[in-house]
């Protein structure tokens, strides 16, 4: 996904990662591909639980929802993906992708999620 994680805080559990889109991801208009951006969240989100159950579990999307608040331009982001709540069937999620400063915010998702057992890594 070319993303790099940043920084974890386990008190918000939030996990903050940094993501550049291949140039093969612009659009004609001059922004990353909306999936892309839906990717970056995911990705971001997914993280955040992964993080704070310090990699016991991984979530299982049920759903995810994304709202694009600006055109999404090339270069460096920054995400922030947090768990707003984890119970035994059911964990909650929400992410945001800014600019790299933080200070602009292009794009936020929420997702519902099952959290699964992370599967052995296959060599």
């Amino acid at each position: 996904m070319g993303s790099e994680i940043v920084d974890f805080d386990p008190v918000s559990e939030t996990v903050t990662m940094r993501f550049v889109a291949p140039d093969c991801f612009i659009t004609g208009r001059g922004g990353v591909q909306g999936g892309l951006v839906a990717g970056f969240l995911d990705e971001v989100m997914g993280r955040a639980h992964v993080h704070a159950t310090k990699g016991t579990e991984a979530p299982l999307n049920l759903d995810i929802s994304m709202s694009l608040l600006k055109l999404v331009p090339p270069g460096p982001m920054l995400a922030k993906g947090r768990v707003l709540r984890r119970g035994k069937r059911a964990i909650f999620l929400e992410g945001e992708l800014y600019d790299p400063s933080g200070e602009v915010i292009y794009a936020r998702a929420t997702s519902t999620a099952i959290p699964t057992p992370v599967p052995p890594q296959v060599a």
